[in-house]
């Protein structure tokens, strides 16, 4: 076995830490319009967001390729702000996977909005406490277990990501070589003891990731 290279897992980590964090900020608000507003554009924003789940990674990653490139309608835009393209890049790959992970995250936050029991907020809505208040105070903590389970799936699932990442950042060492890229890598190469090496530690943070997000279901269950 060559000597290993530590940047991929490093890298996989940083993206899926970045990707889990964009999400999350995201999904608590939209998710609070999709379970409880009545408009027709939230249902359609819920129906876009399943896409990811049933669309194969290589055609969307084709896609984001397209739209990402310096002649692409995101890609040329952020030429023109930050002077450097987004496909090959970090940021690039940041983007995609946010998009193709965003099933991950913002489904079980809409579950766990339509699970809070309605007459909590009624109640707490009666006692003068305003939308946001009710929102912090008492339907957020009735839903931790939710949360936290669209921060387990979202973090193991970009750990894994392979033909997105692939589509959209390419194979360039510390920039956007993941450990998914790095197994293909040596498993070509027919190392098959660094291909091993990276799997198991993906396999070891995948399952202690899941294996934190029970505990702590057990201990959010209500």
């Amino acid at each position: 076995m060559s000597e290993i290279d530590f940047s991929p897992l490093i890298l996989s980590l940083k993206l899926a830490f970045w990707t889990t964090l964009i999400l999350l900020i995201i999904s608590v608000p939209l998710g609070y319009f999709i379970a409880y507003s009545k408009k027709k554009i939230f249902s359609l924003i819920e129906l876009l967001s399943a896409l990811p789940l049933v669309i194969p990674p290589t055609v969307l990653g084709f896609y984001f390729l397209l739209f990402f490139s310096k002649e692409g309608t995101i890609g040329k835009l952020w030429y023109k702000i930050f002077g450097k393209q987004l496909v090959f890049s970090f940021e690039g790959i940041v983007l995609a996977s946010v998009i193709y992970s965003l099933p991950m995250m913002i489904f079980p936050i809409v579950s766990g909005y339509r699970s809070v029991p309605k007459n909590l907020i009624e109640a707490s809505l009666t006692l003068g406490k305003s939308h946001i208040e009710t929102l912090f105070k008492v339907v957020l903590p009735n839903m931790k277990a939710s949360i936290f389970s669209g921060i387990a799936l979202t973090f193991a699932h970009t750990l894994g990501e392979f033909g997105v990442v692939l589509m959209v950042g390419g194979n360039i060492p510390g920039e956007t070589r993941v450990v998914s890229i790095a197994i293909y890598d040596a498993v070509e190469a027919i190392d098959y003891k660094t291909a091993h090496f990276y799997s198991s530690i993906l396999l070891f943070v995948s399952f202690l990731t899941l294996l934190i997000f029970y505990r702590l279901n057990k201990r959010w269950k209500f």
